[in-house]
């Protein structure tokens, strides 16, 4: 049977992490939740991501398992059969795997379900696991948001707009909103770390970048990221003339995702916080130097992103004993985006005012 035929009452998807990734996945929950309207709509998660998803209009739960208990034989082999009984348990008649790794395809399989549905090109032998493959584009071909989209067209909605729903927490909003309130505007959100060392922009680059906005526009600077960030962020924050607020390691996801909805702009690296940014309509500013724009840029912003222009532009390598990008990748080119984005700002905040 087609998918575009399948009815379904107890629905899993499995995309447990990592923010980005799961920001891009958003999507297709609600693109899903139209075509199965009374379904009961559960989404696997890694813990340390759970938090994102509580509340979602277009979601019934989540089921989070702790990656971090993975360790050591006894406590992954626990683990793993507990998790694996709960999925069985669950009793899903559909399990969509947007993750598409052995992890998420013994997931698939281990739930029973009689429609297990994932991706034909999917890696570590997860498609195995699958009753239905359906077709996506390769990795390096499209945009991972519209790579995604490649479920909702399998099941016959994908000609509905990308609607990216991102749960805020009213307390949480308050919260930032009082933080926040003493702080000249614009408001301008920074990311300067990374996982990888290949996305970092140099921290002095972030600074010479910031401080010749707060020179021509004021406002002030709001640093986020994980506590593996704050060394970063107070180096540039010490080049810095005029306000910061440091939260780097100090906000949960939901205060992330609050402080993210009010801010006036976001600059920051390709990373978790700056999809966030874009999945609620923030304008973001970004320099990219392994990875590309058109397969990983903040969707759908691709214009407001600089890339590198050196050879070994977007090579995906997460070290690197060259890193010529990182000095070719001036805050020089990425000003004339940030100015542009502030002047509009600026423009449209006066004419609130007049």
């Amino acid at each position: 049977m087609s998918l575009d035929r399948i009815d379904a009452r107890r629905i899993a998807i499995i995309k447990p992490s990592a923010l980005g990734d799961i920001v891009h996945s958003l999507p297709v929950l609600t693109a899903l939740r139209t075509r199965f309207p009374t379904a009961h709509i559960t989404w696997v998660v890694n813990a340390s991501y759970e938090s994102l998803l509580t509340g979602h209009p277009d979601l019934t739960d989540t089921l989070a398992f702790d990656r971090g208990a993975l360790k050591g034989v006894r406590s992954a082999l626990a683990t793993a059969w507990s998790f694996a009984s709960e999925l069985r348990h669950r009793r899903f008649d559909l399990v969509i795997d947007m993750q598409g790794l052995l992890r998420s395809g013994l997931m698939s399989w281990f739930s029973g379900a009689p429609h297990r549905v994932g991706f034909r090109n999917a890696r570590e032998g997860s498609r195995y696991a699958y009753t239905h493959k359906i077709g996506a584009p390769a990795l390096d071909t499209a945009h991972a948001v519209d790579r995604m989209w490649a479920v909702a067209e399998a099941f016959g909605v994908g000609r509905l707009p990308k609607t990216f729903r991102v749960p805020l927490q009213p307390t949480e909003v308050d919260a930032a909103r009082s933080e926040l309130a003493a702080l000249p505007r614009p408001w301008v959100a920074v990311a300067v770390g990374a996982k990888w060392l290949t996305k970092r922009w140099p921290a002095h680059h972030f600074a010479e970048l910031l401080g010749r906005a707060q020179s021509h526009f004021g406002g002030s600077c709001v640093f986020i990221g994980t506590g593996d960030d704050t060394a970063l962020s107070q180096q540039v924050i010490a080049n810095l003339r005029a306000p910061s607020l440091d939260l780097t390691g100090k906000t949960s996801i939901p205060k992330l995702a609050a402080i993210l909805s009010l801010a006036d702009v976001m600059v920051g690296n390709d990373t978790g916080p700056l999809h966030l940014a874009a999945a609620l309509g923030r304008p973001c500013i970004a320099p990219y130097t392994c990875t590309r724009v058109a397969l990983h840029g903040p969707y759908p912003q691709a214009a407001s992103c600089v890339e590198t222009s050196v050879a070994c532009a977007g090579s995906y390598l997460k070290k690197c004993n060259n890193m010529i990008c990182m000095s070719e990748l001036t805050p020089e080119r990425l000003w004339p985006k940030l100015a542009e984005t502030l002047d509009t700002w600026r423009q449209t905040h006066n004419s609130r005012s007049a």
